[in-house]
């Protein structure tokens, strides 16, 4: 395995061509189960159907729960596919393929290029991502920008290389996460770092430059969306949607109530076999060429786990 790993010439083409292979025929051979993809369809559908393109529905009522990105890429799918099972997943099977071609960059970047693809491929081959990428609900899509908007924060916040430009592509991806799943997006970066700056006990981490360039992209990108929406048709629209984000908080809608090891179960079973390797992974120190940058990368990650669970918990 370990020579069949160091011979492959180009592993992007390779994992790009795979992830398309197993993420992309047969989208639309099952019909859409899952209430939320039967929601977030039909959201789509009538977007194109009423060309309002700012302003959520389901049954052509509003519909509080999500931003628009997600619907506006489903939209996008349905115009080019028609509207069907196909056009309402196309978009998490092309996020799938990018999620693996990342997975493999930040492991090589980190560790080495056979890091980088058995990370890729263990993902791919684990159940959970593999069948998001086969549907149509929002969690592929919000989870690629979170992700990568913490990379870049890292970037920011580890090499003073390029940190004016790795603050505003944090900032852009925060502001696209935004506008997948609402202020969550925003919560979530929030709270790893706030994790990391507590554990460095309050060390300065950057200028005050950086942080207002980060802070004015995510704003703007945000802007596209809920200053859009209220300049055009005013702040009703708006005020409901913050409504309901904070219901979301503070009592269980939408059938969101599960018990309080819901999400850790889900995960391992979920992830596996990938977990098993996650868990020995928490626990093992590394010992690479750049070990700093690496375990300052895995320090982010255990941050980002338990931000994770503990607020998706509650």
């Amino acid at each position: 395995m370990h020579g069949f790993l160091e011979r492959v010439k180009n592993p992007q083409l390779v994992i790009g061509l795979v992830a398309a292979l197993f993420f992309i025929p047969f989208l639309g051979q099952i019909h859409l189960f899952d209430w939320d993809e039967i929601n977030f369809a039909e959201s789509a559908r009538e977007m194109i159907l009423t060309g309002n393109y700012t302003q959520v529905q389901v049954n052509f009522q509003p519909f509080w729960e999500k931003p628009p990105l997600f619907f506006w890429l489903q939209s996008l799918s349905m115009q080019l596919f028609g509207v069907n099972e196909f056009a309402a997943r196309f978009p998490n099977a092309l996020c799938g393929i990018a999620s693996l071609l990342l997975l493999f960059q930040l492991g090589k970047k980190y560790v080495n290029k056979r890091f980088g693809l058995i990370w890729s491929l263990l993902y791919f081959g684990s159940f959970l991502p593999h069948l998001y990428f086969k549907s149509g609900i929002i969690d592929p899509v919000f989870n690629l920008f979170i992700f990568t908007a913490l990379f870049y924060l890292i970037e920011t916040i580890r090499s003073r290389r390029n940190h004016y430009k790795n603050a505003a592509l944090s900032g852009l991806f925060t502001g696209l996460a935004i506008l997948t799943k609402g202020p969550v997006g925003l919560l979530i970066v929030l709270l790893t770092f706030l994790v990391y700056w507590i554990s460095t006990r309050f060390k300065k981490v950057s200028s005050l430059k950086v942080i207002a360039l980060y802070a004015l992209t995510t704003f703007g990108v945000s802007f596209f969306w809920f200053g859009f929406e209220v300049i055009k048709n005013g702040p009703w629209f708006l005020v409901e949607f913050i409504q309901y984000q904070i219901a979301l908080f503070s009592e269980p809608v939408a059938g969101h109530k599960q018990p309080i090891y819901y999400h850790f179960v889900v995960v391992f079973l979920g992830c596996f076999p990938m977990s098993i390797f996650a868990l020995r992974a928490l626990r093992k120190k590394l010992s690479l060429s750049d070990k700093k940058a690496a375990n300052f990368f895995k320090r982010w990650m255990v941050y980002l786990f338990w931000v994770v669970m503990i607020l998706f918990t509650i």
